[in-house]
């Protein structure tokens, strides 16, 4: 690897953020962060939060390391965490204790209870810190858990699985299949990174959907379901009368909303989705069923503005967008 230099900082620090995806909707309570070990040009150790929020990803890292992490750099997708738990020390404590050389963080932790003290607390002890290297994107992978802290809700998006023409289907209601293998297995991926996913009690009645991940190796990762109706759930299903009863959802950082035109559309009414994940097919239907109905927008120059592309890329012969919230 040779010398580290801010080029392979950036690379190191995009392998600690990959490495927390693999957290993402199942480290819950605590956020999926990603570390990564680097002494001597060399990975020596690697780590992600696990299921149920311990181990920690730099506990896990310095595990793997061993006495080899004295003198080394870690670098971690959050501030290490600085408060005591009864569940495990604090990182930044362990950090210290191992004889790590130097950190490199993304992202400062909101979180009271350690906001700028592991930063502190490691730079006291003699650490070399260095904070903001790919905020961005450790904000994006760490997008549910933030939502939790800053509004205690889960972080929403919404897929739309679309002709060129914006149908979701045929007048007579058939949609199966409007996209192609590689974007419904895109989906499926979706799904196994999100907690709760929920539909409108339209596309329950009509299509009786599963709703599980049906990837090989994901399949112990299916969400739970959620409709959007006033009525009674089905048996094995939650029920959320409306869009904003999901801010009483504690403790749930990711839900994806996956079908029905009206449950988009309430979702969208209310202000609520954070980010559109649109699959988009190369066919044209016209009179079908729209991906959406009124959405609240009264004069067209609202509609500007809302909404930034973030990812774009071909699955098969469809083609995915990605945008979030301006």
């Amino acid at each position: 690897m040779g010398p580290l230099t801010p080029q392979s900082d950036a690379r190191l620090m995009a392998a600690a953020l990959a490495l927390s995806e693999r957290g993402k909707a199942r480290s819950g309570p605590n956020p999926n962060v990603g570390c990564v070990l680097v002494k001597d040009g060399r990975i020596i150790g690697r780590g992600w939060t696990q299921t149920g929020g311990r181990p920690h990803a730099e506990a896990m890292a310095l595990a793997a390391a061993g006495p080899a992490a004295f003198g080394a750099t870690a670098y971690v997708t959050l501030e290490p965490c600085a408060h005591h738990s009864a569940r495990g020390p604090a990182c930044a404590d362990s950090l210290i204790a191992a004889g790590v050389a130097r950190v490199v963080i993304a992202l400062t932790d909101p979180d009271p209870r350690t906001h700028g003290q592991g930063i502190a607390r490691m730079r006291a002890a003699g650490l070399l810190v260095e904070a903001g290297l790919m905020a961005d994107a450790a904000r994006r992978t760490m997008a549910g858990w933030l939502m939790q802290q800053a509004q205690g809700r889960p972080f929403v998006t919404l897929k739309l699985a679309t002709s060129l023409d914006g149908q979701i289907a045929l007048a007579d209601g058939t949609s199966r299949w409007i996209t192609s293998d590689a974007a419904r297995a895109h989906g499926h991926l979706e799904r196994a990174r999100s907690n709760i996913i929920l539909v409108g009690s339209g596309t329950v009645k009509a299509d009786a959907p599963r709703l599980d991940v049906r990837l090989p190796g994901l399949e112990g990762r299916s969400p739970a379901r959620a409709v959007l109706t006033r009525q009674t759930a089905p048996d094995g299903w939650m029920a959320l009368p409306n869009p904003d009863a999901i801010k009483t959802l504690a403790g749930v950082p990711y839900l994806l909303i996956e079908g029905g035109a009206g449950a988009a559309s309430a979702f969208l009414k209310a202000g609520l989705v954070d980010r559109l994940m649109i699959y988009r097919a190369p066919i044209l239907i016209g009179s079908g069923k729209p991906c959406l109905g009124d959405i609240g927008l009264a004069e067209l120059g609202a509609a500007h503005g809302q909404w930034q592309r973030v990812d774009a890329r071909p699955l098969g012969k469809d083609q995915l967008e990605v945008y979030e919230r301006a």
